[in-house]
């Protein structure tokens, strides 16, 4: 990563304002997943050894949509905060203005303040000036270490280093290493395989990976429409019919390295306990069934290429893996991964969910915290949150 981190920069003694992806599920009032609060710990503990005047961290959580709604309080990840870092943990009742600048003053040195949620303003995501003045007002330098919100131009990601010098912190280091190594100078041979629902938000991944990777694997309800694309009668599964040109022709383009599911599970309901059997693509599905899940058979095909990649990308998953009996082909590709020699990365997201399910997550060589953010990069997008960081000279 060409950027200035948190090693490049003295923070003795200095404010620090940081943005962290806290933006985890809350349920009754507890966090019911810390991972992204770990993530952000070691960056956290690092500056602490710096002797910092104090940190003060922003994050969002959820779509409050320029409003307080108590549901969306980042409160709750409090406690969660001062037990992972060993210290106590100060709460702002708001991200700027008098409680949010007094909340900071009362701090100790060295002390640790948690914002309230930066979307609880509108001005937030509309990126505006006066209101990223107001947040960059808390810090002296600024410290981005938030991948999961770098593909956004907000004002708590790319409006506040305007005003601040601003560097990354260990996770966005992390994340940029293993993301940009794999799409610019990938060990080879370099595999994909790409999941999910839908063909129209991967299109740009899709375009740019098959210029850059040995094969590409496609699962989930994505496939669908390959299938039909191809003349195969998909019943009632889920296709986007506006995509079918555009899978015709990345099928025509990537032909040698596209390789679909040849056999599929398929079911008479959308339903966990529906009726099931496997099919071959080729002889078509019956009308009032749906695709939902990759067969056995399937998973060995895809096997059969993953077994000698050293570099492998995964994003999204190959089945309705919510339902159990959907879930197979998700979970045979994360054991398939977890055994592999080679470089795993999970882009975050449902696959990340999915390997985390599996129990597969500590092998994996790195699990992205940004679901989208991944995916831009992996389409070749520059991210404003990473842009705006300062160069190395």
């Amino acid at each position: 990563m060409n950027k200035k981190t948190i090693r490049d920069i003295d923070l003795t003694g200095k404010r620090v304002l940081i943005r962290v992806d806290f933006n985890v599920p809350v349920k009754d009032g507890a966090v019911t997943d810390d991972t992204r609060v770990r993530a952000a710990i070691p960056t956290l503990k690092a500056i602490l050894e710096q002797k910092p005047r104090y940190m003060a961290l922003m994050s969002h959580l959820g779509r409050p949509k320029g409003e307080v709604k108590p549901e969306f309080s980042l409160r709750p990840v409090v406690p969660v905060l001062a037990e992972l870092l060993g210290v106590d943990v100060a709460f702002a009742e708001d991200c700027v203005g008098d409680a949010a600048r007094q909340a900071a003053e009362a701090l100790p040195e060295g002390g640790v303040l948690l914002l309230e949620n930066t979307r609880f303003h509108a001005e937030e995501t509309k990126n505006d000036e006066a209101f990223a003045k107001q947040l960059a007002e808390l810090g002296d330098v600024y410290v981005n270490d938030a991948f999961g919100s770098a593909h956004r131009a907000h004002a708590s990601t790319e409006g506040v280093t305007r005003y601040l010098p601003a560097v990354g912190g260990f996770l966005m280091e992390k994340e940029l290493d293993y993301l940009v190594n794999a799409v610019e100078s990938p060990k080879k041979p370099f595999v994909a395989i790409l999941g999910g629902a839908k063909v129209s938000d991967k299109i740009g991944v899709i375009e740019s990976l098959l210029t850059k990777c040995d094969r590409l694997l496609i699962g989930g309800g994505m496939a669908n429409t390959f299938f039909k694309a191809q003349g195969w009668a998909v019943g009632d599964s889920l296709v986007e019919d506006d995509a079918i040109e555009t899978a015709k022709k990345l099928l025509e383009t990537g032909s040698s390295k596209l390789l679909l599911p040849d056999e599929v599970v398929i079911a008479d309901a959308f339903d966990n306990d529906a009726n099931t059997q496997v099919i071959a693509i080729k002889d078509g599905v019956p009308d009032g069934w749906r695709i939902l899940d990759i067969s056995p058979g399937a998973v060995e095909a895809f096997r059969e290429v993953l077994k000698d990649a050293q570099t492998i990308i995964w994003n999204g998953p190959m089945g309705v893996f919510e339902m159990d009996n959907f879930a197979k082909g998700t979970y045979q590709i994360a054991e398939i991964l977890a055994e592999s020699s080679a470089t795993t990365i999970i882009g975050g997201g449902d696959s990340a969910a999915a390997v985390k399910k599996a129990g597969l997550s500590d092998r994996m060589s790195h699990i992205s915290t940004g679901g989208g953010a991944s995916l831009e990069l992996l389409e070749g997008k520059a991210l404003p949150g990473v842009v705006a960081l300062q160069d190395r000279d």
